[in-house]
């Protein structure tokens, strides 16, 4: 994704988190640090582009959702921090350098996880461009992602590892990943008050290059390196969990994730997205990403 347009949203992104994250203050500069630490140290801003490019291709102008696009950051940062934990996927590696609870011990990044989870809900807050109404969904469509129906129901389904068949991954998935992906979407689409038929195209998006994504991710696991992914590869393996790599095999895994995406590019030409646009090749290339 080195297009110029994409490149230029990040560096907005980047700014606004620290922008918002400098807010906050605390008696313990460890909660702190491990806040900026996460949220601040890297990361393909998947999610934030996604609001942004959503805001864009429905006319809409970026900076009427930064404060989404930030708090979409916010959260998926929160739920990076908590899964690495010892007692969820005991990762010690993200991004090429030490997991949070790591670098700061797992009470502090627990800490600066809930921190995260809760700056996020008052980034959403802090705009003032759009209609209150519109803020208020917002809250609500984050909430739901996050929560029991989304990212929080998804992982306990997979720490209890009841989900072994393709369907019933695909329901985790939909949750644990595909969520707050969808949520994206649908906070682009909010900041510009998108009418019925293009939100519906962007569901479909949404869903389709959600588990996509996942997809995508459980078969880097199996054929990726440390090295290039930035975080261990070969779990899902050692903890004898089925993805869908260890189900379909990564053939067909590659098969079903460009099918997804080629749904998500019909969708996407739904609402008169060319080819050349810089959010029809970023759907592309998550699907053949390295990383």
């Amino acid at each position: 994704m080195n297009n110029s347009l994409q490149t230029m949203y990040i560096e907005m992104v980047e700014k606004a988190l620290d922008r918002y994250v400098s807010t906050q203050r605390c008696n313990n500069d460890h909660v702190l640090e491990a806040m900026r630490y996460s949220v601040l140290g890297g990361g393909k801003r998947i999610r934030a582009l996604l609001v942004l490019n959503f805001n864009r291709i429905l006319g809409g102008a970026a900076n009427d959702a930064m404060e989404f696009a930030a708090a979409i950051e916010m959260m998926h940062a929160y739920s990076l921090i908590h899964d690495d934990l010892p007692c969820m996927d005991d990762d010690d590696l993200r991004r090429g350098k030490p997991s949070c609870h790591m670098a700061f011990g797992e009470a502090i990044a627990l800490l600066a996880g809930d921190a995260l989870q809760t700056l996020a809900f008052e980034t959403l807050a802090r705009n003032t461009s759009l209609e209150p109404a519109q803020v208020l969904q917002a809250v609500r469509e984050l909430a739901a992602a996050a929560g029991s129906r989304g990212m929080v129901g998804g992982q306990t389904v997979d720490i209890e590892g009841t989900a072994q068949t393709v369907e019933q991954l695909t329901g985790m998935c939909m949750m644990k990943t595909g969520a707050l992906i969808k949520c994206a979407v649908r906070l682009g689409c909010l900041s510009v008050g998108a009418d019925e038929a293009s939100m519906a195209q962007a569901d479909i998006y949404a869903d389709a290059i959600g588990l996509a994504f996942q997809i995508r991710d459980d078969i880097l696991d199996v054929i990726g390196s440390t090295e290039e992914l930035g975080k261990p590869v070969g779990s899902d393996a050692e903890q004898q969990k089925a993805t869908f790599a260890t189900v379909l095999g990564t053939e067909r895994a590659q098969s079903l994730a460009e099918k997804l995406t080629r749904t998500a590019l019909d969708a996407l030409k739904q609402l008169n997205v060319a080819e050349d646009d810089p959010l029809y090749e970023m759907t592309v290339e998550l699907c053949s990403r390295k990383k």
